[in-house]
């Protein structure tokens, strides 16, 4: 349906499900799709749901969402942030004539103190903006915010995904710290979790991307288990498919890290590859991300020689990265611990044989060792080598993998399906609210390019008097940040 139609108050074709089509606030407050899972998510969760026949307006903060053109009733409203973080200048301090009211404040006081602040103030910001809109939407998709902002009345029905549980990251970053000044900072950087602990335990519906990561919740958040669905997410299936027009280059060997944290594993990567390269010469490794100058990465890169073995590549598009893991005679995933694992998913669509380990939730991802990948346990890299020299050298395994894990992925971990089973948890929770919003015919409701007005300056909501907590100093470098909350790519 046109906008011109909808502001004529002419009813809506049904959706996909035979039902009307619902009209979704979603919000993410980092949402680039080149860093870190979350804008991944936002982008191919918000196509589905638009080619489904329903209403998506993705309300972001900066780096801002990418979203796919050409779909009708898809649209982004930006909701700025001070972007404190942005490159070149990280953790700059803004002009005097930058500062719009008390949320940005209260942002540049947690920066200075070296805290994360963009969960708690995104989710100011964008309560004050849906309470603004209310009756507007059908139901409002938090993603990962966790915010104290989104308690109470945010004028819809609140659904909220959780890929994992940041304080896995916070704990494994803790146990790789060197140092006690080294711990404080992590611990500093990470209150934020204390916030997102205490909100998601007062969320009426969580979703999860997979089993494992539903038992993190329960166990890290305490957020009850009837309150939280699995619906697995997936890959494009169609962008990341075969090519056999594309060449394999031998001994290629393909990652993708965001970020030089313990979380990846790519240090034990690294080493594997010093050891299998004493067997296979021309072995090497392509990273999909940003090269690290120091930290465990570098220095294993040069501890073992192999700078002219590990190329780093960043800023690619989704073409080239499609045809750079169709190239690679291997796939790894070397992660200590993942959520979900979309780089697992898209590679083993394309037919690429796949290298993961068993860290969270990449078994469920990934299937059995030996049927559709190799799987090592984590941070084992003379396991990873074994894996690496056995792929390597046997053309026929490696065929016979690529081929059962694409059919596997096509089965299980599409984007369609995790669309439709969103949808399903949306409507759910409208029919457990009881919340029946009237769609508005004023013609704001769709906003194709660039920003919405944000909604007057207001008293400040009521915030826990602890979220000093939540905003208390970070490290002086973003080396440790995660890549799910990491402020620089």
């Amino acid at each position: 349906m046109t906008a011109e139609a909808r502001e004529a108050g002419a009813p809506e074709d049904p959706a996909a499900d035979g039902l009307r089509p619902l009209h979704i606030a979603l919000l993410t407050y980092k949402g680039n799709p080149f860093c870190g899972g979350q804008g991944v998510y936002v982008r191919h969760l918000s196509r589905e749901l638009a080619r489904l026949g329903h209403r998506v307006e993705v309300i972001g903060s900066q780096p801002y969402p990418v979203l796919d053109e050409g779909y009708d009733g898809l649209s982004l409203t930006e909701l700025p942030s001070l972007d404190l973080y942005r490159q070149p200048d990280p953790f700059r301090t803004p002009g005097r004539g930058e500062y719009r009211d008390w949320i940005d404040a209260l942002e540049v006081a947690t920066m200075w103190t070296g805290g994360f602040p963009e969960p708690l103030t995104f989710s100011l910001r964008a309560r004050r903006h849906l309470r603004a809109r209310r009756g507007e939407f059908d139901v409002v998709h938090d993603n990962q915010t966790l915010g104290y902002g989104l308690l109470g009345d945010v004028g819809a029905p609140l659904v909220t995904t959780i890929h994992h549980p940041i304080t896995v990251d916070r704990q494994l970053e803790l146990d790789a710290a060197d140092g006690w000044k080294r711990r404080a900072s992590v611990r500093r950087w990470y209150a934020f979790t204390r916030m997102q602990k205490r909100v998601a335990r007062r969320l009426p519906s969580v979703l999860t991307v997979s089993g494992t990561s539903q038992q993190e919740i329960v166990d890290h958040l305490g957020v009850r288990r009837d309150r939280i669905h699995v619906v697995h997410i997936g890959a494009d299936t169609d962008l990341f498919s075969p090519d056999p027009s594309v060449p394999v280059v031998p001994g290629r060997i393909v990652t993708t890290s965001s970020a030089d944290v313990p979380l990846k594993g790519l240090v034990h990567l690294v080493e594997a590859l010093a050891k299998v390269r004493t067997e296979h010469p021309g072995a090497h490794l392509v990273v999909v991300g940003k090269r690290p100058t120091e930290g465990p990465v570098a220095q294993a890169m040069e501890r073992y020689g192999l700078a002219g073995a590990v190329e780093f590549v960043k800023g690619i598009t989704d073409a080239e990265l499609v045809d750079l893991v169709r190239s690679a005679q291997v796939a790894c995933v070397p992660s200590l611990y993942e959520g979900f694992s979309l780089p697992a998913a898209e590679a083993m669509a394309t037919g690429t044989p796949l290298l993961a380990t068993t860290g969270g939730a990449i078994p469920e991802v990934a299937g059995r060792d030996g049927e559709t990948c190799l799987a090592v346990p984590p941070g084992d890299a003379g396991a990873l080598a074994v894996g690496l020299s056995r792929l390597l050298a046997d053309p026929d395994l490696r065929a016979r993998l690529g081929t059962a894990g694409r059919e596997r992925v096509l089965r299980h971990f599409t984007w369609a399906r995790a669309a439709e089973g969103t949808v399903a948890r949306y409507r759910e929770e409208i029919d457990r609210t009881g919340i029946r919003t009237v769609p508005r015919t004023s013609g704001r409701s769709a906003h194709p390019t660039g920003a919405v007005p944000t909604a007057p300056a207001s008293t400040a909501p009521a915030v826990p008097a602890d979220t000093a907590g939540a905003v208390s100093a970070a490290p002086a470098d973003v080396e440790g940040v995660n890549s799910e909350s990491r402020a620089t790519c």
